[in-house]
C-alpha cells in the first residue's frame, strides 16, 4: 500500500491578525472555510449571506444550462493562482472546456464576484486587479443589495443590466436573475408558490 501525502485539513477560527505561511503550505492545506493567499498572508473570504449564495446558485445553474451551446464549463469557489504569490477564490469562473488542474493557473474566460455585505471596495478592487493582471479578459461584479452589476473588459468598468462577454453569446440579464430571488421571497412572505 503506497502512502501518499494527503492535504492537511484545518478548521480555522476567525483571524485576529494576519498569519504568514509559505505558499507550499497553503497549497498542501485544505481550509474550512477556504482562505485566499496573498503574498504570504491567509485572508478570510467574506462568506455570503442568503442572497449572495442564491445568486451564486442561479448563475451556476444558468451557465450549466448553456455549457454545450456556449462551449463553456464552470466552477464555483475555485482556487485561481493569479500570480506566484497570490491565490484568489472567486465566486464563479467560466472557462473553455479542457482538463483543469485543482488550482487554475490559466486565466478563466470570465470571473464573477458577488458582493457580500462585509466586502470593502478596496479589497474588491485589489481582487479585480489581480484577475486582470493574470489575463482574465472579463470580470463581472454583482451587487445583491443594489440589484446592480458592473463588467470589466480590459481597463474599462461599465454598469450594465445585461452582463456579457464581448464577441460571444455569453450573457446574463440581471433583471431576470433578481426577479427569481424576489419571486421566491414573495412566495415565502405570502405562502403562494411562484408561477412557472
Amino acid at each position: 500500500m503506497s502512502s501518499s501525502k494527503l492535504p492537511a485539513r484545518r478548521t480555522l477560527e476567525p483571524m485576529a491578525s494576519a498569519t504568514q505561511i509559505p505558499v507550499s503550505e497553503y497549497l498542501d492545506t485544505i481550509y474550512h472555510p477556504d482562505r485566499e493567499y496573498v503574498d504570504g498572508e491567509l485572508r478570510e473570504r467574506n462568506v455570503g449571506k442568503w442572497e449572495h449564495a442564491r445568486i451564486q446558485w442561479l448563475l451556476a445553474h444558468w451557465f450549466g444550462n448553456h455549457e454545450l451551446t456556449w462551449d463553456v464549463i464552470g466552477s464555483t469557489e475555485q482556487r485561481v493562482r493569479v500570480s506566484p504569490t497570490r491565490i484568489r477564490i472567486p465566486d464563479l469562473v467560466v472557462l473553455r472546456p479542457a482538463p483543469q488542474p485543482d488550482i487554475l493557473i490559466q486565466p478563466p474566460l470570465l470571473v464573477v464576484e458577488i458582493l457580500s455585505p462585509d466586502d470593502s471596495y478596496s479589497d474588491l478592487q485589489e481582487r479585480c486587479q489581480d484577475y486582470t493582471q493574470m489575463g482574465v479578459e472579463t470580470v463581472w461584479i454583482i451587487d445583491p443589495k443594489t440589484r446592480s452589476g458592473r463588467m470589466c473588459s480590459g481597463a474599462e468598468w461599465v454598469a450594465a443590466e445585461r452582463l456579457e462577454i464581448s464577441g460571444t453569446p455569453i450573457h446574463v440579464h440581471l433583471d431576470d436573475l433578481f426577479s427569481q430571488i424576489e419571486s421566491i421571497t414573495a412566495s415565502q412572505t405570502t405562502g403562494v408558490e411562484p408561477s412557472v
